[in-house]
């Protein structure tokens, strides 16, 4: 049998919307707020001033981490959550040429619709 061919295109638009759905839920949008200060915060921290559970918490921190936009480190008996800018990097370059495609669009609409 052959081995598929990865299609990184495929792969791309895959994680963009692994990114997206992630992004779409206040509670991780809140989290990632907090994670965005830019030191590791536990889970117990984080769950701190919600009427969320830890393992509610921990459960919308999974989703973020398969999304990559957070990872853990182990240290003794915690996990330590840190914010990964990469995937909202990529995801605001990617809405910056949705945006640059719908600027050009629209002024071709403009340039026929005053000819």
């Amino acid at each position: 049998m052959s081995e598929k061919r990865r299609n990184p295109l495929a792969e791309r638009r895959r994680l963009h919307a692994t990114v997206f759905a992630a992004l779409g839920d206040e509670t991780r949008l809140l989290l990632l707020a907090r994670l965005c200060q830019g030191r590791r915060v536990s889970i117990s921290r984080l769950s701190e001033g919600s009427k969320l559970t830890r393992q509610a918490i921990t459960k919308h921190l999974r989703v973020l981490e398969s999304a990559g936009m957070v990872h853990s480190i182990r240290k003794g008996r915690e996990s330590l959550f840190e914010f990964s800018p990469r995937p909202i990097e990529e995801i605001k370059q990617y809405l910056d040429l949705v945006s640059a495609q719908w600027d050009q669009a629209l002024s071709r609409l403009k340039a026929f619709v005053e000819d």
